[in-house]
């Protein structure tokens, strides 16, 4: 009997989990990813924003999927046919009898003129390493034309990659200072956003408090103001004014991977394919999508946000319901539990709400930390555990 040829697609939280689910249960898969590692992409403001070095944010895939029957293909996927039950890669096609898509997000950018081209961003370990060179080389060279944009750091958004990243940073920038002798007075992170408040996700009392703790430590937040045009080293603000800045990150917003669009799959205003209740996609009953890539409907009737935590429970589930598809069992309908949100500020204060109690300071910081080592022990148990946490040191 000619084996299921079943096909992931992304190795990020949900493709992370699809495949880890399918492993346990011994079932064959291919797992075709761009990169021979994961990251832990609701992390990278930590590296990136001096923390720590970069080690103990990736996992190498080979490390996590050990058994033989789990082939790992690094690859970029070039276009989706699920008319012809066909993906073709930079390196040749694969067919499959059932897909998962788990190819995360593309960046958004609004329409703003010139963010595309002149903004750094915060999505990947390369984004994020190059983020953190900018910075150090913006301080390192400082002193040879004593320029000022130098020093000033503008950070576009203010939802959880961006208020955590504008945290990071003001804890770092101080120690970078004293490194090169730059005058610290002068060194500024502004925080752009154009919706009246920062944090939406978040209930009003932790949105102030996270407000509060960013103005402490020196964060310049601008809530209702929009940004119109980006240039080099230059950001247009609706209200006429103009900021100048060697270092631009935008953190604004996500939308599907393009490639579903040009898959012709149905889906919504922001790229995601349209699934139905046990994940599969509306168009094709043996294509599953999880993650970013998929529009599915939560119990507010909105469909959910994208984050790491929805991600890693439709991965979980969809591969679940494939093995009942090969099973002939019935599949079973998902519903997302959210287990909360957590914004770090540095790495000693935070807010969240955790099922249903709001925490702030120290004791938001501490959960975020266990929700860490929960997902590192979710990948690898204690060996993966023990192996990252003696990775963590302070950047040099």
């Amino acid at each position: 009997m000619e084996m299921t040829r079943i096909l992931v697609l992304g190795a990020g939280y949900g493709g992370m989990m699809t495949a880890i689910e399918l492993e346990q249960a011994g079932q064959p898969f291919t797992l075709v990813n761009k990169h021979d590692y994961h990251y832990f992409t609701t992390l990278l403001h930590e590296p990136a924003g001096g923390r720590h070095a970069f080690e103990p944010y990736y996992v190498d895939l080979h490390d996590v999927l050990r058994r033989d029957t789990s082939h790992v293909r690094k690859d970029l996927v070039i276009e989706l046919r699920p008319y012809e039950n066909r993906v073709l890669t930079q390196s040749g096609p694969i067919d499959y009898d059932y897909l998962v898509i788990a190819l995360g997000n593309a960046p958004e950018f609004f329409g703003i003129p010139g963010m595309q081209e002149h903004a750094l961003l915060l999505r990947s370990l390369q984004t994020a390493r190059q983020i953190n060179r900018q910075i150090e080389q913006a301080f390192a060279t400082y002193h040879q034309d004593q320029d000022e944009r130098n020093l000033r750091i503008i950070v576009g958004g203010a939802g959880l990659t961006g208020v955590e990243l504008c945290g990071e940073l003001a804890d770092w920038l101080p120690e970078l200072a004293g490194k090169y002798g730059v005058p610290f007075a002068k060194v500024e992170v502004v925080n752009l956003e154009a919706a009246p408040t920062i944090l939406p996700m978040l209930p009003v009392e932790l949105r102030a408090a996270a407000e509060s703790a960013l103005r402490q430590k020196g964060v310049k937040l601008l809530t209702g103001v929009a940004i119109t045009k980006v240039r080099h080293e230059r950001v247009e603000l609706h209200t006429g004014d103009v900021l100048e800045a060697k270092t631009i990150i935008w953190t604004g917003g996500v939308r599907a991977n393009p490639l579903l669009e040009k898959a012709c799959l149905t889906t919504d205003s922001r790229g995601r394919a349209l699934v139905d209740a046990y994940l599969q996609s509306v168009d094709f009953a043996n294509v599953f999508v999880v993650g970013d890539s998929a529009s599915f409907t939560g119990a507010d009737g909105a469909p959910l946000p994208p984050t790491g935590q929805a991600a890693a429970q439709m991965g979980e589930w969809a591969a679940r319901n494939l093995i009942n598809r090969l099973h002939n069992r019935p599949l079973e309908p998902f519903h997302f539990v959210n287990r909360g949100t957590l914004a770090s500020i540095g790495p000693e204060f935070g807010v969240g709400r955790v099922q249903g109690v709001n925490a702030v300071g120290v004791s938001a910081s501490l959960l975020k930390e266990a929700s860490k080592l929960k997902y590192l022990f979710r990948l690898g148990g204690l060996r993966m555990v023990k192996q990252k946490r003696g990775q963590l040191k302070r950047k040099e």
